[in-house]
């Protein structure tokens, strides 16, 4: 009985299959993986890499520089850091081992600043404000994306000025930076007499006069959206102040206005001044309407204006049965026997001044003449 167990357990042992070993934390790599989990870089890490670059133990790469400037790498970091130099190394010609590339048309400081990124990501506050633009123009080049978004992030924050603003949009427009490209614009369109008298702006006339014409043509669209925002605001003020006018006549003729009177009349201690801000105002032109002796609309300008305030409430009013707004009743006959045209400009502006303000979802005329029947 027991050899059978035994033999039973040793042949469950065999069929079983063990199972894998948990998976290991991802704090390690192998060759051609990517590192992944925690950075604890330290700062005496970042000096090594600066003391790799400055002394450049066994470098095996010159790089050629301006006015015959070196500058000595490794082509390995060189290679990682970047695809184009990657692929410039490889297609370079050694000698003794050693291989050589050249980087002009930028100052030597600024490519070793431009180096030494590649080494530590690190740079100095003052050579970042000096190279800023040839960092930008390298990083873009080389394909170092780390590099070009500190650049970008540096000119957004502070290095971007009325100044360079020219130099950087244009930048900006070859580097392939629609967010930086966006700020310069922006910049240009609210101070264009400012950036119009920089050396950057001339400069850019007799070398692209194509952008110099975009950017005017886009100062005068601009000019023209930016009036058209200032003459609808004043139509808006316009109509407001016709429909608080229309409030306070309708207080007035309905409830008696007891804070106004004479323009010398002075407020009781006591006497809370009246909510509608118009009325002041309408009860002086209703006392002059019903004193002047032209009153003919076209004779006196201010009875004209009392005669357009009447016209359209009566369009305004919804019951002119029940209104107590003088001629309120006889406006709505007139209106059956005016022309198409003047019934169209008076409906048009009735419109606008419901759809500039209303209280409580409708318009004030609607509840007001309702509560008083």
């Amino acid at each position: 009985m027991d050899s059978n167990c035994e033999g039973s357990h040793l042949v469950s042992e065999k069929i079983t299959p063990v199972a894998p070993p948990l998976p290991a934390p991802a704090t390690s790599s192998y060759h051609g993986s990517r590192v992944r989990g925690y950075c604890c870089v330290s700062t005496a890490t970042k000096d090594l890499w600066e003391r790799l670059f400055d002394e450049g133990y066994r470098a095996d790469v010159f790089v050629n520089t301006v006015n015959g400037g070196i500058i000595y790498a490794h082509a390995n970091i060189l290679g990682m850091a970047s695809p184009v130099m990657k692929g410039m190394l490889k297609n370079s010609k050694r000698r003794d081992r050693q291989r050589s590339i050249s980087i002009r048309g930028v100052p030597h400081d600024a490519v070793r600043v431009f180096i030494r990124f590649l080494y530590s990501s690190c740079y100095e506050k003052e050579e970042m404000e000096e190279f800023v633009l040839h960092l930008l123009v390298l990083s873009h080049v080389f394909v170092v994306p780390q590099l070009k978004q500190e650049c970008m992030r540096q000119l957004e924050q502070g290095l971007l000025t009325i100044e360079n603003v020219i130099d950087i949009f244009q930048l900006a427009l070859l580097c392939d930076a629609p967010r930086l490209s966006f700020m310069c614009h922006r910049m240009i369109m609210r101070n264009f007499k400012a950036v119009s008298a920089t050396e950057g702006w001339q400069a850019m006339k007799q070398s692209h006069p194509v952008l110099e014409r975009k950017i005017l043509d886009s100062v005068t669209v601009e000019d023209d959206r930016q009036k058209e925002r200032t003459r609808k605001s004043n139509e808006r003020k316009i109509y407001l102040q016709l429909y608080e006018a229309m409030e306070a006549l309708v207080h007035i003729c309905r409830d008696g206005c007891q804070t106004i009177g004479p323009h010398d009349k002075d407020f009781k201690a006591n006497q809370v001044p009246c909510k509608y801000a118009a009325c002041k105002g309408l009860e002086l032109l209703v006392r002059h309407f019903a004193g002047c002796k032209l009153r003919v609309p076209g004779g006196c300008v201010h009875c004209k204006r009392m005669w357009q305030l009447l016209e359209l409430h009566s369009r305004l009013c919804a019951n002119s049965d029940v209104c107590r707004v003088p001629l309120c009743r006889n406006f709505k006959e007139k209106i059956r026997r005016q022309s198409k045209k003047d019934e169209m400009k008076w409906r048009i502006l009735a419109e606008k001044l419901l759809r500039t303000k209303t209280i409580a979802g409708e318009p004030f005329f609607s509840w007001a003449l309702a509560s008083s029947t």
